[in-house]
């Protein structure tokens, strides 16, 4: 691979990419694959690559989207289970960057600390902390592939009474790898995905899993196996690899669609799948009727029904209350009842940041993200030459990192080719009062509200509208106008550094 040689000494970049998770791996790729002679380098904070696979060790953790979209168009996942378990995404990830030379390109330990783009020089000035020194590194493009959530601070559980528990009080983010609750009571707090995920995995060894919730979700059984599965006997593996990812992509796209157009019905088809599932002592209601529509809040993924399944074996049971306060040995219930803990899982959210909580200035002056509005869900208003890569929230968000990635590449060899040096979303002083504010991610979760004023803003109107729609932004991606709402500015070259032959 050109450019890729001394990547540990070097220091100008044409690209930087932030984070080596699935969405830097696969901006990586693209860049190589559509620009194969310019330089890059992956900053990675952590020791290893991976992102979210390399950070969460709890038990069972796993994707909640299939891996047939959510795994890498260039490289598909070859497995017939669509749901996949951590350490497998992880070695998926792993394989992939060294089959196409991108683990050659990243600095491990490396943290982005802030980002300051200079007009003058029409580069980025990136300071980070290189294995606890200090170091600076300069680009003409920054990837931000860092996802949208703190990797250091777990969203603060505001419980009442925490402090007074004598037992363990974990967060799933924070999961200890020799915790051990075998033979214990265990309460989770917490109705979503990482919930739905720890409760029957723990419940193998506790003596007995609570999930405790204030509202329910909803949850879908799916096989984990593919529907489609037999054509791998028919077709070469290539095509049929192709055609599972496109039918996983349509079949999602029209339940969501489905959900919204028909919320009622989707919600009576819901509960007729978790109510045969059941056991008798727990009714449907309150325990699993949502006082949202279905796609308000994320689904949750139950492969092969494995939540329920333990429920009906009789050593896991869900708890819909409110909390009035912590006990030394347990959780005292509004309702009056309490329940007895050796160990608490605080799984209630995620804490929301951008940038991998970098800060970013602009010619010294630092740029309050939150007033920010997401230019066709890609670029910051006013902030020159960055991406950040958003997926979605109703579907794999690989498909949206790629959207993003086939952008980002098609931008720089735009710029490339029209001698242009510095492009920077701008807002129409016409625009500007006619906006209507949108928010960046589309549902309704506690964590995302909480967060809102530190995303960045969505807007009614295009080039500001949010993503939501893999089909539309890969169209844009790949021709549409990138023109309205970008302010270039012309120069000698794009390129830091020469090519390397």
């Amino acid at each position: 691979m050109n450019g890729h040689a001394n990547v540990q000494s070097e220091s100008r970049f044409d690209v930087v990419i932030v984070g080596a998770g699935i969405s830097g791996i696969n901006a990586a790729y693209r860049l190589q694959e559509r620009l194969p002679g310019l330089s890059y380098a992956i900053l990675e904070a952590r020791d290893d690559l991976g992102g979210t696979w390399d950070l969460f060790k709890y038990p069972g953790i796993r994707s909640d989207s299939d891996l047939f979209t959510f795994g890498f168009a260039f490289n598909p996942w070859n497995r017939s289970n669509p749901i996949a378990e951590g350490a497998a995404i992880k070695t998926y990830v792993r394989d992939t960057a060294e089959k196409f030379g991108i683990d050659k390109h990243i600095r491990y330990r490396t943290k982005l600390q802030s980002a300051d783009w200079s007009s003058k020089e029409h580069t980025w000035a990136l300071n980070v902390d290189a294995d606890g020194k200090s170091k600076t590194l300069t680009t003409r493009y920054v990837i931000f592939g860092t996802g949208y959530y703190n990797y250091n601070q777990p969203l603060e559980a505001k419980i009442s009474g925490l402090e007074n528990f004598k037992g363990q009080i974990i967060h799933p983010q924070f999961w200890p790898e020799d915790l051990d609750y075998a033979n214990k009571k265990v309460v989770i707090i917490g109705s979503g995905a990482t919930a739905i995920t720890l409760l029957p995995n723990m419940a193998e060894k506790a003596q007995r899993v609570t999930m405790l919730q204030r509202s329910p979700t909803y949850i879908l059984s799916l096989p984990n196996r593919s529907a489609s599965r037999w054509l791998a006997y028919i077709l070469p593996t290539s095509v049929y690899q192709r055609l599972q990812r496109v039918i996983w992509i349509i079949t999602t796209r029209i339940f969501f669609v489905f959900c919204q157009r028909f919320p009622n019905f989707s919600r009576w088809i819901l509960r007729q799948t978790v109510t045969r599932q059941l056991p008798g002592h727990i009714p449907y209601d309150p325990h699993f009727k949502p006082s949202y529509n279905p796609w308000d809040q994320r689904l949750c993924v139950s492969p092969d029904g494995d939540f329920f399944q333990c429920l009906r074996k009789g050593k896991a049971d869900v708890c819909t209350d409110t909390i009035k306060t912590v006990t030394k040995k347990g959780i005292a219930l509004n309702s009056g009842n309490s329940l007895d803990a050796d160990i608490i899982v605080t799984a209630t959210g995620l804490k929301l940041q951008i940038a991998g909580g970098a800060t970013l200035t602009v010619d010294g002056e630092k740029l309050d993200v939150g007033s920010k509005y997401i230019w066709n869900g890609v670029m910051l208003q006013d902030l020159p030459n960055a991406a950040f890569v958003i997926g979605y929230t109703n579907a794999s968000w690989t498909l949206g990192a790629d959207a993003t990635a086939q952008f980002v590449t098609r931008l720089v060899k735009e710029m490339e080719s029209r001698k242009l040096i510095a492009a920077t979303p701008r807002l129409k002083s016409s625009q500007a009062g006619t906006l209507l504010e949108r928010p960046l991610l589309n549902l309704k979760s506690t964590y995302i509200n909480v967060a809102q004023r530190t995303l960045p803003m969505a807007a009614d109107q295009a080039p500001w509208q949010a993503r939501d729609n893999y089909s539309k932004d890969m169209k844009f991606a790949l021709k549409g106008d990138i023109d309205t709402g970008l302010e270039f500015v012309q120069g000698p070259s794009f390129r830091l550094r020469p090519v390397v032959q």
